[in-house]
């Protein structure tokens, strides 16, 4: 019940009593400087769970918390954190903060196909989190990020290889 009241959304989730978010209240939210900082407060707490620092509030950067290792044995653990990270990631489209979400997905994609240290969050990240992303540019960059990484590439299921290959 925390999450969604913290990561409100415009579709039902799994608690079938919470209503789900208007555009009008969408709105009004980010009319409220307090209620973004709120927002904002709140992603920080959920980042800091999972192990993860928000470094620079206006570009959206993260790093690894000193926890990390810690924190990231429950992620790979608990794949209801996964479901979570989701709803994180589609409010913070809602919001307004899709560069948010471009940073939380590449430092999951990293943390998966690069660095390998959450294998049990690779196919979320893959299947979920990557689409996400609102702006289709951005989605793009991430989807040409995870193939590059992706072992084996042949393997790659998320995009057309040949428009893979052209990207730039």
């Amino acid at each position: 019940k925390f999450l969604f009241r913290l990561f409100p959304l415009r579709e039902h989730g799994m608690n079938l009593r919470a209503k789900p978010l208007t555009c009008q209240e969408i709105q009004a939210f980010k009319k409220s400087k307090e209620v973004m900082q709120r927002f904002v407060r709140a992603y920080q707490l959920m980042l800091r769970f999972y192990g993860i620092i928000l470094v620079n509030e206006e570009t959206g950067e993260l790093k690894r918390a000193e926890n990390w290792a810690e924190r990231f044995q429950n992620l790979n653990r608990f794949s209801h954190n996964n479901l979570r990270i989701t709803r994180i990631l589609k409010c913070l489209g809602e919001m307004g903060y899709e560069h948010y979400q471009v940073h939380l997905v590449k430092f999951f994609l990293t943390e998966t196909l690069v660095k390998e240290t959450l294998p049990n969050v690779k196919r979320s990240a893959l299947d979920y989190f990557l689409f996400t992303v609102r702006s289709k540019r951005k989605r793009r960059e991430l989807v040409h990020y995870a193939w590059q990484h992706f072992k084996p590439q042949g393997s790659f299921a998320w995009g057309p290889h040949d428009k893979l290959l052209k990207y730039r």
